[in-house]
């Protein structure tokens, strides 16, 4: 090869993946989806998705074996502390929702999007009831109808959640120059 030879990437020489970016991208973006519920926004019941809990489980199936099952644990941590949940709520059902998603991987390994899409359907109608369940206490059916809203456009919403994840995935394996 000439030394002016050119792939996509750019030069082939010295070029290489960044173990910083491969290992702080998705966690940088499950984090800033953990702060959406700091964006002022206001309404008269629950309407925006959980963010955090969406970007965990699209890394989740974007890359399978990216994040190990403890990883719940301190990222539902950090959700907690901007969630306005009762601390510990993100710690249980985001490490559930960890090893259910292992469990899912193990039983399912080649999976559709329809798969996925019905799969993260389920975690996150189980995560808001149950959260609604731990910050409430009360079992009223009129509460529940309060997330119907939110439940229906976290749904909807996963699929696009899902493709800035894969932009996220590209921008982590981006090579850059190594000197030396």
């Amino acid at each position: 090869m000439s030394s002016t030879h050119r792939d996509s990437f750019g030069k082939t020489i010295n070029r290489d993946h960044s173990v910083i970016l491969a290992h702080a991208v998705p966690l940088l973006t499950i984090l800033l989806g953990s702060l959406t519920p700091m964006l002022p926004l206001i309404a008269s019941g629950p309407v925006m998705p959980p963010f955090g809990f969406m970007f965990l489980l699209a890394w989740r199936i974007v890359r399978p074996g990216l994040m190990p099952p403890w990883i719940g644990l301190p990222l539902g941590a950090f959700d907690d502390l901007f969630s306005g949940q009762p601390f510990g709520n993100a710690i249980l059902l985001w490490s559930i929702a960890m090893l259910a998603m292992d469990a899912i991987e193990a039983r399912f390994p080649w999976r559709s999007f329809w798969q996925d899409w019905a799969t993260a359907s389920g975690m996150i109608a189980a995560y808001l009831v149950l959260g609604a369940l731990v910050a409430g206490g009360n079992f009223e059916p009129q509460r529940f109808l309060l997330l119907i809203p939110q439940l229906a456009f976290s749904i909807l919403l996963f699929p696009i959640v899902g493709r800035i994840v894969a932009f996220f995935d590209r921008v982590r394996l981006f090579r850059i120059k190594v000197i030396g």
